[in-house]
C-alpha cells in the first residue's frame, strides 16, 4: 500500500501503482487539512462572501454573483459544460494516473473540498475504474479543464469508463463496485477540474517509457558497435571526465560495461583512427538527452505534489486567492524538451542503422542481405527508421510557444502543455520503433561477425532480441518482426538481463 500525502508521491510510486496494480490510501493527517479547508469553504458560503468559483460564475463569468441556493446547480453545470474533450481517449494507465494525481494534489488541503471526494477518487484507482477521457481539447492552462471534466463526470454517475476489460456507462460500473455517485458541493467542481494533471499524467507514462527507452538505445548502440567493429578508446573515462557532464560520463561508463570483453570492439588504429559520429559521439549526445531527461523527472516530480487549484484557501479560510497555478507552462516546457531529447536518440540510431545497412560504409554483406540482390534484406528498414524520425521533427516542434486566448479574453495566455505532452508520447512510440530497426540490424550484423565473439552483456540483449525476432535468412514481411522488437522493448525487464545496471 502506498500512502498519500499531498507531498511526497515519486515518479517510482507511480510506476508501482500503474504498472504493478500498488494500492493506494490517504494519509490521516492530510485529510485533516481537507476537513480544515472544507470547513472555511461552508463557512464563506453561510456568509455569503463573495468568492470566485464558490459563489461566482466562471472565467469571463467571474463578476456574475451565484445565490447560495444555485451553488449545486453551479458545480453540476461546471463539470458538464466543460466536458467537451474530443477524439480518441487517453490511455487507460494514463487516465489512471490522472485520477491518482488529482487525488494527491486535493490532499494538500487547499482546495476546499470534502473528504469523501478523495476517499472516491482513491476508490477508482483501487478498484480499477478508469473514466473514459478524450485526448483533444484542453489548452494547458485553466487547468486541464476538459480532459478532468470527463474524470469528473465520472464521481457523479456520468461519462464512461473501462472497467474490467469494457468499455461502459460509468453509473453501471460504479453500481457493480457498490459506489454511490456523489452530488457536488460548493466549489468541489472546480477543484476537480483546475489543475495539471492531464498533461503530468500522460507526461509520467512518457517519462517512464522514455527512461526505459534512453537505456535500452545504450545497450543496442553497443551492439551495433560491436557489428561495425566500433573503436572503443572514444569512451574511455578521461574523455568525458574532460568535458564535465555527469550524464556524458555516466553513458560513457555504461557503454564500457557493456563492452568490456568483447573481442569484436577495435581501438585507435587497428582498423581505422576513428568512428563517424553517430558510434564516436554517443555519449556526448546520449548524454544530452538524459540531461533534458533528468529535468523533466525533476519537474514531475513538482508537479505531482503541486497545488493547481484556484483559488486556493490559507489560513482556515482567512486567505483565499485567486491565482495562476493552473497554468502549464513548467510542464509545457518540460514536455517540449523530453520531445527533443527523444527524438534525438532516433535521429542518431538511425545513422547507425544507415551504417549498417549501407556497403559504402561498412565491409558488411549490402543491406545484410543473405543474398544480395535477389534478396533486399533489410534495405526498407532504414527507409522506415527515416521515415519516423522525419515525422518526429515534425512533433517535435515546440507546442509551448504557441498560445490563443480563451474566455474572451480573460484567458489570454496558455501553455499547450496537454498537446506537448501528447506529442511527447508519439515520439517515444515512434523511437521505439526505430530501436527496434537498430535491434534488428545489429544482430544480423554481429552474426555476421561472430556471435560467439560479443560482450557477455550485449550477447544476452541479442538472445532476448532473437527470442522475438529471428536471423534474416530470406526476405520477409519485416514490418512483423519491427513491431514484435518494439513491443519487446516496451515490455522488457532490464535489470533481469544486464548486471550492474544502474543510471
Amino acid at each position: 500500500m502506498i500512502m498519500l500525502t499531498g507531498q511526497s508521491l515519486t515518479l517510482e510510486q507511480m510506476k508501482e501503482v500503474l504498472y504493478q496494480k500498488e494500492k493506494v490510501f490517504a494519509f490521516e493527517k492530510s485529510m485533516d487539512l481537507v476537513k480544515k479547508s472544507r470547513e472555511a469553504v461552508e463557512k464563506i458560503v453561510s456568509e455569503r462572501k463573495v468568492v470566485y468559483g464558490i459563489n461566482t460564475g466562471f472565467g469571463k463569468f467571474s463578476d456574475v454573483l451565484i445565490d447560495k441556493e444555485h451553488v449545486r446547480d453551479l458545480q453540476l453545470n461546471l463539470i458538464r459544460s466543460h466536458a467537451c474533450g474530443v477524439g480518441e481517449p487517453f490511455p487507460e494507465i494514463v487516465s489512471k494516473a490522472m485520477v491518482l494525481l488529482r487525488a494527491n494534489a486535493l490532499l494538500k488541503g487547499y482546495s476546499g473540498c470534502r473528504p469523501i471526494i478523495i476517499e472516491q477518487l482513491l476508490e477508482l484507482v483501487n478498484k480499477e475504474i478508469i473514466p473514459v477521457i478524450p485526448q483533444q481539447g484542453s489548452l494547458g492552462a485553466s487547468g486541464d479543464l476538459a480532459p478532468l471534466s470527463h474524470l469528473a463526470l465520472v464521481l457523479i454517475g456520468e461519462g464512461e469508463v473501462f472497467y474490467k476489460g469494457n468499455r461502459m456507462e460509468s453509473i453501471h460500473a460504479l453500481q457493480m463496485e457498490g459506489i454511490l455517485p456523489i452530488t457536488l458541493e460548493a466549489k468541489e467542481g472546480l477543484a476537480l477540474i483546475n489543475g495539471t494533471q492531464a498533461m503530468t499524467a500522460m507526461g509520467i507514462v512518457g517519462y517512464l517509457e522514455a527512461e526505459q527507452l534512453a537505456y535500452e538505445s545504450e545497450l543496442i548502440a553497443a551492439m551495433t558497435m560491436e557489428g561495425l567493429n566500433g573503436i572503443i578508446d572514444a569512451f574511455a573515462e578521461e574523455v568525458h571526465v574532460a568535458r564535465g557532464y555527469q550524464q556524458q560520463i555516466d553513458t560513457a561508463a555504461r557503454i564500457r560495461q557493456y563492452l568490456c570483453d568483447s573481442l569484436l570492439t577495435t581501438v585507435q588504429g587497428e582498423y581505422r583512427v576513428q568512428d563517424a559520429y553517430s558510434i564516436r559521439c554517443i555519449p556526448q549526445v546520449h548524454g544530452a538527452s538524459w540531461q533534458a531527461l533528468d529535468y523533466v523527472k525533476e519537474k514531475l516530480e513538482i508537479e505531482m505534489n503541486a497545488a493547481t487549484d484556484n483559488p486556493l484557501i490559507f489560513d482556515d479560510g482567512e486567505k483565499v486567492i485567486s491565482g495562476g497555478n493552473f497554468h502549464g507552462q513548467p510542464i509545457a516546457f518540460a514536455m517540449d524538451f523530453m520531445k527533443i531529447a527523444v527524438a534525438e536518440l532516433a535521429n542518431i540510431s538511425e545513422r547507425r542503422i544507415e551504417r549498417l545497412v549501407n556497403p559504402q560504409l561498412n565491409d558488411l554483406p549490402p543491406f545484410l542481405s543473405p543474398e544480395p540482390g535477389l534478396q533486399s534484406g533489410a534495405m526498407i528498414m532504414q527507409y522506415a527508421a527515416a521515415s519516423l524520425v522525419s515525422e518526429n521533427k515534425t512533433l517535435a516542434h515546440p507546442a509551448s510557444v504557441d498560445s490563443i486566448p480563451s474566455s474572451a479574453n480573460q484567458e489570454d495566455h496558455v501553455s499547450m502543455g496537454t498537446i506537448a505532452s501528447r506529442h511527447a508520447y508519439q515520439i517515444i512510440q515512434n523511437a521505439r520503433r526505430v530501436l527496434a530497426i537498430e535491434l534488428i540490424c545489429a544482430m544480423q550484423a554481429v552474426e555476421i561477425r561472430g556471435v560467439e565473439k560479443m560482450a557477455s552483456e550485449t550477447k544476452k540483449m541479442y538472445e532476448k532480441g532473437r527470442e522475438l525476432v529471428p536471423s534474416i535468412k530470406k526476405d520477409r514481411i519485416f514490418s512483423k518482426d519491427i513491431e514484435r522488437a518494439a513491443a519487446g522493448l516496451k515490455e522488457m525487464d532490464l535489470r533481469k538481463f544486464i548486471q550492474n545496471f544502474v543510471k
